[in-house]
């Protein structure tokens, strides 16, 4: 048997799922990058860090109206 198998799998940091979360938005992920994404992700830091890119793009678009209109 393999000791791979036996083994925990790594937890990405919070900034590397605001990473992979980016990049997601964007829509670029490269399909290895996917496959870490899936067994390597905190769930928890996922949603909090799409509720943090949500935000943001918000934030953005609302800039961006406001200095039309102006």
């Amino acid at each position: 048997m393999s000791d791979r198998k036996k083994e925990k799998p790594t937890q990405t940091s919070f900034l590397g799922t605001l990473g992979a979360v980016a990049w997601s938005f964007i829509g670029l992920r490269r399909n290895k990058d996917f496959a870490k994404d899936v067994t390597d992700l905190n769930p928890v830091y996922v949603v909090v860090a799409g509720l943090i890119g949500v935000a943001i793009f918000i934030a953005i678009l609302l800039f961006i109206v406001k200095s039309v209109l102006s």
